[in-house]
């Protein structure tokens, strides 16, 4: 990931190399002498140890190791720069925090253009072939659970994408007994997107000739009144939740405590590191982060009171989709360590699809990776909305709320491999867990797609 061809191929020297270099002010000649190698593993030092100087609030060397970055990073570099620039970014924003003055005052006349978001997540879906591989399983979950229903009810909680649904119309149009009654509950933030997406809805299904209802509900997941879902008697249920819930995992209270004695051990972990692991898989809190107890991590009455509430809805099967990284610990090291690693892989990602040239890289970097880098590092409490956990923690949590997991079928995963091999993306690649499957850049993991059932 750190040569000069942008590759993912580091083999050699250790972070060590970096401890004893000089925190003194601007300028730095020797930083432009480093190759593209050294420049990969000084900056996840510099990210480190800036990192490890704000959570402590030692702002003076934070800004000069954040200085120090500036001469190394860029968001038109290869992947090392990009994602160093996003994240030193983050760490200045957690800076300017602790000064709201400050920071409401730069943040005041910023613009943000719903359909530049709407734009972006659109990108997403397009140069990336996870969202398309959870849809086709989603779907065929959907199928094999509503086989002799007449009246079917789906409730998508993140209505953005309607190629999702027309290949379900589809589907259920090719049914041997006939399509049943479909309707879609679509849930989303902005009007003008459930608009679009009722409009090409309603023309396939009458091309397909299938007896069919849109229902839009303008809400964030977090606002959601699940009464207004109006599932009705005699609908067989479906939900489909596609990266939703991590973001009502944070606490009521809005009061996060750090782990004080963490941060030191986690950071001399850190730097024993080779950083071509960034985007092959490599967990720096592996150990401890999937294998620790529910009871021991922060818990949600706001997450756990909406799954009871979907669970009341007695939906025949419910399809989750979520970010598979442990983004939700309390000390910024261990969230800062592990988002590297993930978003490296997501950068890398986009390295292999799309030139250092594009301006759609570019958005999707700074819009959408960019922004949730920003959250998962600068924000806390209710703010910080990113709070992504590993596929291990929702069983947990899901389990508690009455789900059992529903095993994917062989016909859905080999939908998925069949898809993935079209995709012109080495790196991708699946695996099945437990009956669920996790999707990966290399041997990273990044999204899972689970299927589950009310227990009785």
């Amino acid at each position: 990931m750190f040569q000069d061809d942008g590759s993912s191929s580091v083999t050699s020297t250790p972070v060590q190399m970096f401890p004893s270099m000089s925190m003194s002010p601007s300028p730095y000649p020797w930083l432009k002498e480093l190759k593209s190698e050294e420049r990969g593993l000084c900056l996840i030092h510099l990210l480190l140890t800036c990192a490890k100087h704000v959570a402590s609030g030692n702002f003076e060397h934070a800004n000069i190791a954040l200085d120090q970055i500036s001469h190394l990073a860029s968001p038109e570099g290869d992947t090392m720069q990009r994602i160093a620039s996003y994240f030193a970014e983050a760490l200045a924003n957690r800076i300017l925090k602790t000064w709201p003055g400050i920071y409401k005052a730069l943040h005041s006349t910023r613009i943000s253009l719903a359909s530049e978001n709407i734009l972006v997540r659109k990108m997403f879906f397009e140069y990336f072939p996870y969202l398309k591989i959870a849809f086709v399983i989603t779907n065929q979950v959907i199928i094999e659970a509503m086989e002799g229903e007449k009246i079917v009810h789906v409730i998508d909680l993140n209505a953005a994408e309607p190629t999702q649904w027309r290949a379900l119309l589809r589907d259920l149009s090719a049914r041997p007994e006939g399509p049943p009654h479909l309707r879609i509950t679509g849930v989303h933030q902005q009007k003008e997107v459930l608009d679009q997406m009722a409009r090409i809805l309603i023309e396939e299904a009458e091309k397909l000739d299938i007896p069919f209802q849109f229902n839009p509900i303008v809400s964030a997941i977090e606002n959601l009144d699940v009464e207004k879902l109006n599932v009705k008697t005699g609908e067989a249920l479906a939900i489909s939740s596609v990266l939703q819930f991590h973001s009502l995992l944070a606490p009521d209270d809005e009061v996060v405590k750090s782990k004080k004695n963490s941060n030191g051990v986690h950071l001399q972990r850190v730097l024993q590191v080779n950083p071509k692991d960034l985007a092959n898989g490599y967990s720096l809190s592996q150990d401890t982060a999937s294998s620790s107890p529910l009871s021991s991590a922060i818990t949600s009455t706001k997450i756990e009171g909406f799954l009871t509430a979907l669970r009341g809805l007695s939906p025949k099967v419910m399809v989750v989709v979520e970010q598979d990284s442990d983004h939700n610990k309390s000390g910024l090291m261990e969230r800062l360590s592990e988002s590297l690693y993930f978003y490296a892989a997501l950068f890398d990602c986009l390295e292999s699809t799309l030139p250092r040239t594009s301006m759609e890289r570019l958005k999707v970097e700074k819009m959408l990776f960019g922004e949730e880098i920003k959250n998962v590092i600068a924000c806390e409490g209710g703010e910080r909305k990113e709070r992504h956990e590993k596929l291990d923690k929702w069983f947990q949590r899901l389990d508690l709320a009455g789900f059992g997991c529903v095993p994917l079928s062989y016909y859905a995963l080999l939908q998925a491999r069949r898809l993935l091999q079209g995709y012109s993306c080495d790196g991708c690649r699946i695996k099945e867990e437990n009956g669920c499957v996790v999707m990966c850049w290399q041997d990273r993991p990044l999204f899972s797609v689970s299927a589950w059932k009310c227990r009785r």
